[in-house]
């Protein structure tokens, strides 16, 4: 069995150990000052600004796992832009800061009750999951899947940028109350 640790326990922490736990993975809930890393898959499930802090207390510890970044690096007190270089992403700082680590994008073009719900608009949740390393990515994709979720590969840890826009689009929508916080974007495939 699969050992899955979310470091967070908020909404979005709880919407993926949810998910996990029902596709049989066992899931470890980390502090994000303290606590042990047990799985070889590590869910960052804190905000951007908290990433830093994160990494500097556990950072040794993810050295070896898939990571990966939930966040979408928007900031919070204008909700008005992203906060990393227009050349990078927030997955590609993360990287940088981990670089024994296999760094994966996903989850932050969804949002939590679409995680929980399994569904968006009718069609089954899909996540999004950028990365250069195809193991992790399917390591990641198979639990997800197993959980009742659809995943797509939306290619390299380059694509993150794109992510992180389609992410930042999406909660701006929700924060001005154009959309739901139980709606969001959804894949719909031709029969």
């Amino acid at each position: 069995m699969t050992t899955v640790s979310i470091i967070g326990n908020g909404n979005m922490g709880q919407a993926i150990g949810g998910v996990l736990a029902d596709g049989g993975t066992s899931v470890h809930y980390v502090g994000r000052e303290a606590g042990s890393i047990e799985g070889d898959l590590v869910v960052l499930a804190v905000p951007y600004p908290e990433v830093a802090g994160v990494i500097a207390t556990h950072g040794a510890a993810l050295a070896g796992k898939v990571v990966v970044d939930i966040t979408n690096p928007l900031d919070f007190s204008t909700f008005d832009s992203l906060v990393v270089p227009a050349d990078s992403s927030a997955a590609a700082e993360i990287a940088a800061a981990l670089p024994d680590s296999n760094v994966l994008k996903a989850f932050n073009t969804n949002f939590a009750g679409t995680l929980a719900a399994k569904t968006v608009g009718g069609v089954p949740t899909t996540v999004l999951v950028a990365g250069d390393d195809a193991e992790a990515k399917q390591a990641l994709a198979g639990v997800l899947e197993a959980g009742g979720l659809a995943v797509i590969d939306a290619g390299a840890l380059s694509r993150a940028r794109e992510l992180e826009s389609l992410g930042f689009l999406q909660l701006t929508l929700a924060v001005q109350e154009r959309i739901g916080w139980t709606d969001g974007f959804a894949v719909a495939t031709a029969a």
